[in-house]
């Protein structure tokens, strides 16, 4: 099966460690995507808000056929919204994240695990 892979950043938290709820597309895809299957990666799903807005966008705005999600980490505890998530690496408690590629104002993405930020 052939695979083709392509990005998009897509943000609600902007420096804080709390969703603002205020999605924002700072990198659409530059593939056309009418009419393709296509599995979302996602690096964590919190409140499920960010995912919505991009399954809604992806359905409604580029046309795909079919749309899965897939993430590494999953806070169940978090949700706003429901959202459905077929592949789930990890359930994680209600604690803000780092490490692995997941940032804190734009630090620790490089950490090789994963680690809970604890307030000062």
């Amino acid at each position: 099966m052939p695979v083709i892979i392509d990005f998009m950043s897509v943000s609600s938290y902007g420096s804080e460690t709390v969703s603002s709820g205020d999605v924002k597309i700072l990198k659409d895809t530059d593939l056309d995507l009418r009419g393709k299957h296509v599995l979302i990666v996602e690096d964590i799903i919190d409140t499920g808000l960010t995912l919505e807005y991009v399954i809604k966008y992806f359905k409604e705005g580029k046309g795909v056929k079919s749309l899965k999600t897939c993430t590494l980490l999953s806070k169940p505890e978090r949700r706003k919204v429901d959202v459905q998530v077929e592949y789930i690496g990890f359930e994680v408690p209600d604690k803000f994240v780092i490490g692995y590629g997941l940032d804190y104002d734009q630090k620790y993405r490089n950490l090789p695990y994963i680690a809970v930020v604890i307030p000062e």
